[in-house]
């Protein structure tokens, strides 16, 4: 009788394992051993085992030195150099006034993944001693890098900037630029030629040189919300803003938005607070995220579109960048009560929008 096909002799195996029980009686083994010399005799196993798998543990992390400390910020990062075999879903870096901050404190979010990072302090108070470190998250905790320490810069107080209209407009470092803290109201350009005051819709829908205008042509706007210009004439070679400052480019409003923690939330720090509705500011609600922590004080003066109607005084500040697109769109930076946000768009030239100026 042949086993399967496989030239194996079912006789041959049966007597082999007779001799074998026959062996091991001889010699008196016990009969629970009897099984396992059969097992290992004809080759069987009842079960394969599972590998074993190493338990996953929280990751390892460094902290880098803090640098670019100013009044109210300062850049920092750190490394994670482990995940400690489970992906790392969040990491960054937190600080406090005392030692060895957590993540109850304030923090920032610089996304998932193993490697270096790099992260925005903010909202901080002048002259006083911080303490930061790194740190990463995963399926098994938080770890948390080494400490560092550093102290921001006094406060510093400016003189005041004055145009060639005799407009003062105070000043104050946000991120590693200063800027004036109000919209421009000049009407004149920096060599004494006045700048085209444009009322008319038909009028203003037609120009290809420098002007401005008031919201609704209403004379009070120009004092609380400064003027609005069209992009020719802040790119008029006579120049708008005040002798040694000038119209910031798409770059340096990038900067800026990043040194408050990136555009997502740059915009509600550089608003300033209050409501129309609740009677403590400028913006109707509900202005969200709104804390001037910088110190930029945006205010929403609306804007004129290129057509000449004026739209949405209250809600949204849209601020001209020197940045063009296009020989008909520039870049445009904006406010808005309804997020934190400090968004960018492009737009016609011909659009009225709010300036504000930054140092050369």
């Amino acid at each position: 009788m042949r086993f399967f096909e496989t030239g194996f002799d079912f006789r041959i195996f049966t007597n082999i394992k007779t001799s074998v029980m026959a062996i091991l009686k001889r010699f008196i083994v016990p009969t629970a051993l009897m099984g396992i010399v059969l097992l290992s005799v004809t080759g069987c196993s009842e079960k394969n085992e599972d590998p074993v798998v190493d338990n996953p543990a929280i990751p390892s992390v460094t902290t880098d030195i803090v640098t670019a400390i100013l009044q109210n910020s300062a850049s920092g990062g750190g490394t994670v150099t482990s995940d400690g075999g489970s992906p790392v879903t969040l990491r960054g870096v937190c600080w406090s006034k005392s030692p060895e901050p957590t993540i109850a404190d304030a923090k920032t979010d610089d996304s998932a993944g193993s490697g270096h990072f790099t992260s925005q302090v903010t909202d901080l108070d002048t002259n006083t001693l911080y303490y930061v470190r790194a740190f990463a998250t995963n399926s098994q905790g938080t770890a948390y890098g080494n400490t560092r320490s550093f102290t921001t810069l006094k406060a510093v107080t400016y003189a005041p900037i004055v145009d060639i209209d005799g407009n003062k407009y105070p000043v104050f470092r946000v991120g590693l630029k200063l800027w004036l803290m109000k919209n421009l109201m000049v009407t004149h350009y920096r060599n004494g030629d006045p700048i085209p005051k444009v009322t008319p819709d038909t009028q203003w829908k037609t120009l290809t040189t420098g002007a401005y205008c008031i919201y609704d042509n209403q004379a009070p706007n120009e004092t609380v919300y400064g003027n609005l210009y069209n992009w020719q004439a802040l790119n008029d070679s006579r120049g708008l803003c005040p002798g040694g400052w000038h119209v910031p480019s798409g770059a340096e409003w990038a900067a800026l938005g990043d040194s408050l923690g990136g555009v997502n939330v740059a915009g509600g720090k550089m608003k300033s607070p209050g409501t129309i509705e609740g009677g403590t500011g400028l913006w109707f609600a509900p202005n969200t995220g709104a804390t001037n922590s910088s110190g930029f004080a945006g205010i929403p003066g609306g804007y004129r579109i290129n057509y000449g109607t004026y739209y949405s005084l209250g809600n949204v500040g849209y601020f001209w960048s020197s940045t063009d697109t296009a020989s008909v769109s520039a870049w445009n930076y904006i406010l808005d009560a309804n997020n934190g946000e400090l968004k960018r768009n492009f737009n016609l030239k011909t659009n009225g929008f709010s300036v504000r100026c930054c140092k050369d």
